[in-house]
């Protein structure tokens, strides 16, 4: 079953276009990698379908309802929440209030302690820290606390911005270890990422932008073997890795 369909969508920033033409389906219970080169349209896909930028055209539908231009404080209670790219944390606030923020659209107050303890089971870390202040934490801890934040509101999609980016590959690897563990939970993910090889292991079905458009789609195992792929996003051959 389809949770997020999104045809022909373009979003303009004056006369500037952010993204031409993206289309992507993503079905209940997957993990999808958005993938593409620096400037590809990665951000501002994800923007535009957590109603942060407006979309000039095109259609976006979440469990089969439209949101196409809604507001991003009418679709995170829909149960579609964002973590961004560079964390947006407030950086004076310690990590409970942080976490405490990105349950402000739930209507049941007595939901917040078990929404709590499930995000510090998924990271000890952040209990452990959860009486400091975000702006002393690393990078690591503030990407955590960014995908905690988000999955506050209990998402029923998760779209995940450049989640590596920055980490050291230890980092990297116990976040993927979660995202994996919250897929098995029943999570569904969008996940945009700078790690192309990475996201391709994890995810079931990726598409690739080039200049703001959708060029190629497919199960993420095959395209992971796919020679273009490969060259241009991986880097195997002349290529540079996606940012």
């Amino acid at each position: 079953m389809s949770l997020l369909r999104v045809q022909n969508l373009t979003v303009r920033y004056g006369d500037l276009v952010g993204i031409a033409d993206v289309s992507l389906t993503i079905e209940q219970g997957a993990i999808v990698a958005l993938l593409g080169s620096n400037g590809a349209g990665k951000t501002t896909t994800l923007n535009a379908i957590a109603g942060l930028v407006p979309p000039a055209a095109g259609a976006i539908e979440f469990d089969g309802e439209n949101i196409f231009g809604q507001p991003a404080f009418a679709i995170v209670r829909r149960r579609l929440a964002l973590s961004p790219e560079g964390w947006r944390l407030f950086v004076q606030q310690t990590v409970e209030q942080n976490l405490l923020l990105g349950a402000t659209v739930l209507a049941d107050r007595a939901r917040l302690p078990g929404l709590l303890d499930r995000v510090f089971a998924l990271f000890p870390r952040l209990a452990e820290r959860r009486r400091q202040r975000a702006g002393t934490l690393s990078g690591g801890e503030r990407q955590m606390l960014a995908t905690g934040r988000a999955l506050m509101s209990d998402p029923r999609l998760l779209l995940l911005d450049e989640p590596s980016l920055g980490l050291a590959p230890a980092v990297v690897e116990s976040l993927y270890e979660t995202l994996v563990r919250l897929r098995a939970g029943g999570l569904t993910m969008l996940l945009a990422e700078q790690s192309v090889e990475l996201a391709l292991e994890v995810s079931d079905h990726a598409y690739v932008l080039q200049t703001g458009h959708t060029v190629l789609e497919g199960p993420a195992a095959a395209l992971a073997q796919d020679p273009h792929v490969q060259r241009i996003y991986m880097g195997l051959e002349t290529g540079a890795g996606v940012v």
